[in-house]
């Protein structure tokens, strides 16, 4: 067991019997009451954001990550099958285990797992990945007076909102986490 003097942003804890990742910490000492620790974090498990306030030496549970790098493979119903490159273990997340950004990523990718023991916790994918367009419809000439997107499906089957200027075959750099267009990319 730790107390609230361990807390730091990055760390995960365990809070009502679930994993959570703290992604702010922030102390603070009243000029009346106690000081305690403000908590933002988020559920490893569902995703869902939390605020908590922690009392200053209250006693907390620090859970061990690790991280490693392993390679998606391929979907097989409803999981996903990733492999080890260094002992070419290959292991089944459940597909509701991992993050909406998972649409971006293709077969082959390298993505990091966090691991609780042998329990896979999540899946974090890069936070820009580079997509080829597999179609959109063609753009029209001189319709470039405002900023005008349209749809455009890329390689892994997910849409995304582009520029109109931005053509099938075209390479172009996703933000994973919000599924937004970020440039063209030059090959």
């Amino acid at each position: 067991m730790a107390n609230t003097s361990d807390l730091r942003s990055g760390a995960v804890i365990k809070y009502n019997g679930e994993n959570y990742y703290l992604t702010d910490v922030e102390f603070r000492k009243p000029g009346k009451g106690g000081a305690f620790f403000q908590v933002k974090m988020r559920n490893l498990r569902t995703g869902s954001s939390a605020e908590h306030k922690f009392n200053s030496g209250e006693s907390i549970e620090l859970v061990r990550i690790e991280t490693r790098p392993f390679q998606y493979l391929y979907k097989d119903g409803p999981h996903l099958i990733f492999m080890d490159n260094n002992t070419y273990d290959q292991i089944p997340v459940e597909e509701s285990a991992v993050g909406s950004e998972f649409r971006f990523i293709k077969e082959n990718e390298i993505v990091n797992l966090q691991f609780e023991g042998e329990q896979v916790l999540s899946v974090d994918v890069p936070q820009h990945v580079n997509l080829r367009v597999t179609y959109t419809e063609p753009g029209f000439k001189g319709d470039t007076a405002t900023n005008v997107k349209k749809p455009a499906t890329v390689e892994t089957g997910a849409e995304v909102n582009v520029p109109i200027f931005i053509n099938e075959n075209d390479l172009i750099r996703i933000d994973t986490r919000t599924g937004d267009y970020i440039e063209r990319v030059k090959e």
